[in-house]
């Protein structure tokens, strides 16, 4: 079939591909997917010796209407978004505690005074606050799992509470992480020349932005 005999199984999908929200892997595949469906049954009533424009006003009629797909394919997209988000937060975080004690290895501070109480309780709430995501992290992918499996509704709420705590555990890390770092430099002016506290500030920052981008892709598709 010509593609400009296909006007009205495009506008569809266009107005479909419009008020979806979430991965944009996943929701390529389903509109893709959905395509394909919507051609075959144009062809198939085409065949039966129905006209092009009728073929494919009942095809999408068959089909169904964005009202009707939307909550389903939405749902799919949400928990995609949220297995997204628990990876990259398992990622990040996995990776911060095993080597955020790095960046201070060897540095010419590490045996001078002791910082001061505030400064100590920071740099624990830091460690705490990432090892929590950690542990959030892997909540959440057993949630992934579980709502592949079953659709109850207790795991769509159970999916909304992880994901809402993930972020709010991010946005926390990212201020006291922001706060540690700078109160670090405020005490030791060697730390801004220190290659080792460099690179980690720049991986750190690396990380920042790809966990709220996931945080935000995840938040627009449960807004849905």
């Amino acid at each position: 079939m010509a593609r400009g005999e296909d006007v009205m199984v495009d506008e569809h999908l266009r107005e479909l591909a419009a008020r979806l929200q979430g991965p944009a892997r996943l929701k390529s595949e389903l509109l893709t997917e959905a395509r394909h469906g919507l051609l075959d049954a144009v062809e198939a009533y085409r065949e039966s010796g129905v006209s092009p424009t009728e073929a494919q006003r009942r095809a999408v009629a068959e089909f169904g209407s964005p009202a009707q797909l939307l909550p389903s394919w939405q749902a799919e997209l949400a928990v995609a978004a949220l297995r997204g988000l628990s990876l990259r937060m398992l990622a990040v975080a996995g990776v911060g505690a095993a080597a955020g004690d790095l960046t201070w290895r060897g540095a010419s501070w590490s045996e001078g005074p002791r910082p001061p109480a505030g400064y100590l309780l920071l740099s624990h709430s830091v460690d705490w606050i990432w090892m929590g995501t950690l542990l959030l992290a892997v909540v959440g992918l057993l949630v992934v799992g579980a709502s592949a499996r079953s659709a109850r509704p207790g795991l769509a709420l159970a999916q909304r509470a992880v994901g809402a705590g993930l972020t709010g555990l991010l946005a926390l890390a990212m201020l006291t992480g922001c706060a540690l770092f700078a109160w670090s430099l405020h005490l030791w002016d060697a730390a801004l020349h220190w290659p080792p506290m460099i690179i980690g500030a720049v991986l750190v920052g690396g990380g920042y932005f790809s966990l709220t981008r996931a945080a935000r892709g995840w938040l627009l598709a449960t807004a849905r």
